[in-house]
């Protein structure tokens, strides 16, 4: 079985009913701390992997392998999500050209992570929810005033158009797709209307974003990627800030095992963030 790009043993399906089962009052975050240390699941900083891990019991309880202990706590995400503030309200247009623009891009802290997802909930056609594993979320502001929100999260575990122009298998895919991260949301407000200025954001944020997720994550990403559907854009500002079209995904989705293809189609674009982006992912050392 599969969940969260990692295989997991009958006998690691074994361990985690048995911890629950000898552990009648253990919670859900201790219960995942526990199993990454005894299977050895870390992020390449070295750090326990029990984020990832915590979904991914989640997704096997919903499938029936595992049952889980309730709850301690009430998830909040669905209260969060539909929140509405005055910060977040509708602004008069916004036309200056893109070069006016005296531009500032913050890393999204703690304490304005709630409007970064209220501004995805009113605004992206996708809505709001949480990015998947290891992340950064931006805001890019210019005088005071919000233009337009990021945010970056874990790569697609294979896409065809992106592994093809890699050039890599599917056992050096599994051990290096730490090193690429997806472009998973980007906003630009409505009523901001500034001619190229999507495309100057996503330059200015492919110089930083190495730097910016090392200094998190203790490690340097080497190619960023993301996913337009097609049905609603053409990707003009990805292809104007130089990132690379590879083709186009099948439809079918990231769960998709019966070949249904109902899924929109998206072009799938990169950016590499070193010249020597695919010498670093087909590379074998562990």
């Amino acid at each position: 079985m599969r969940y969260c790009g990692r295989e997991f043993t009958d006998a690691e399906i074994d361990l985690i009913r048995r911890l629950i089962a000898t552990t009648p009052r253990i919670n859900r975050a201790k219960l995942s701390r526990i199993f990454c240390e005894q299977v050895g699941w870390l992020k390449p900083d070295g750090g326990l992997k029990d984020m990832s891990c915590r979904v991914a019991m989640l997704r096997m309880h919903r499938d029936g392998h595992i049952c889980l202990p309730h709850p301690q706590k009430p998830a909040n995400n669905d209260l969060k999500k539909g929140r509405r503030t005055l910060l977040a309200e509708p602004q008069p247009e916004i036309l200056q050209p893109a070069g006016e623009h005296a531009l500032e891009i913050d890393l999204a802290n703690k304490g304005d992570s709630a409007l970064w997802n209220e501004y995805m909930d009113r605004y992206h056609y996708l809505g709001y929810f949480p990015l998947p594993g290891a992340q950064l979320r931006y805001f890019v502001r210019s005088g005071g005033q919000t233009l337009a929100l990021l945010g970056f999260g874990a790569a697609a575990w294979k896409t065809e158009p992106r592994d093809s122009h890699i050039g890599w298998d599917a056992e050096t895919r599994k051990r290096n797709l730490h090193l690429i991260i997806n472009n998973a949301r980007f906003l630009m407000l409505p009523w901001v209307r500034s001619k190229n200025l999507a495309s100057r954001i996503l330059s200015l944020v492919g110089r930083r974003i190495a730097y910016d997720w090392k200094k998190r994550y203790n490690y340097e990403p080497v190619l960023l990627e993301t996913f337009v559907e097609k049905e609603r854009f053409q990707g003009t500002c990805y292809k104007a800030a130089n990132w690379i079209y590879t083709g186009d995904t099948k439809g079918r989705g990231k769960l998709d095992v019966r070949h249904a293809h109902n899924q929109p189609v998206k072009s799938v674009w990169l950016y590499p963030l070193r010249k020597d982006f695919r010498k670093l992912l087909t590379r074998n050392e562990g």
